[in-house]
């Protein structure tokens, strides 16, 4: 209970934080609700699965203290969070290797789909990075969809998942917002997101497969 306190602290002060334009406000609180899902996480069981996913919730935090700087260090975050999805996509094989061809090609889709949109005004030199992020949480979609139906406990397996489709929805409008056609309701959207994603991922871990 008590981690969930620190997180909805955290969150509610964000939120006030974006709405009031508190920059420095925001920069303090953006990384409680993830600290406060790792504190959580340690009350999993130990197992491989949640330790990949710990790692990834510690590169996440990165993300999210680069991406809060008032300096603009966007490709350092991309890079931060790539290597998140990489450790979550690490957290997924290590219980689930079907090829499951049908999540495949949703991922493959959804990613296709967003980097047309994004490339539709061009890129310039962020072409290539954002390529391969794309390409990478489309793996991460990919792996987690792909534990649906095996003998992957039934409620880690749709945790995961839904957690993954919240993690493309939030980089997809950071992608929009930034790159298309920035809309008011963008930050909240974007934040509300992650932070129900990094949940249901952190969730997963609570119901690891069966040995």
């Amino acid at each position: 209970m008590g981690w969930l306190i620190l997180a909805l602290m955290g969150a509610v002060t964000f939120l006030y934080g974006t709405s009031v334009h508190a920059d420095l406000l925001c920069l303090l609180v953006k990384p409680l609700p993830v600290l406060a899902l790792l504190g959580w996480l340690h009350d999993a069981p130990p197992t491989e699965y949640r330790r990949w996913i710990s790692l990834g919730l510690m590169f996440s935090l990165v993300g999210d203290v680069l991406l809060a700087m008032p300096m603009d260090l966007f490709v350092f975050g991309l890079g931060a969070f790539l290597v998140a999805h990489l450790l979550y996509v690490k957290a997924y094989v290590s219980d689930c290797r079907r090829w499951a061809l049908l999540p495949l090609l949703i991922a493959l889709a959804a990613g296709a789909v967003l980097l047309w949109v994004l490339t539709s005004k061009g890129l310039g030199p962020l072409l290539i990075p954002v390529i391969v992020y794309g390409l990478t949480i489309s793996a991460m979609l990919w792996r987690a969809l792909a534990r649906l139906g095996t003998d992957v406990p039934r409620r880690s397996a749709w945790l995961a998942a839904a957690g993954a489709l919240a993690f493309v929805f939030s980089d997809s409008v950071i992608g929009i917002s930034r790159f298309v056609e920035p809309f008011a309701a963008a930050p909240y959207l974007i934040i509300l997101s992650y932070w129900l994603g990094q949940w249901g991922i952190t969730a997963s871990a609570f119901h690891p497969k069966p040995r």
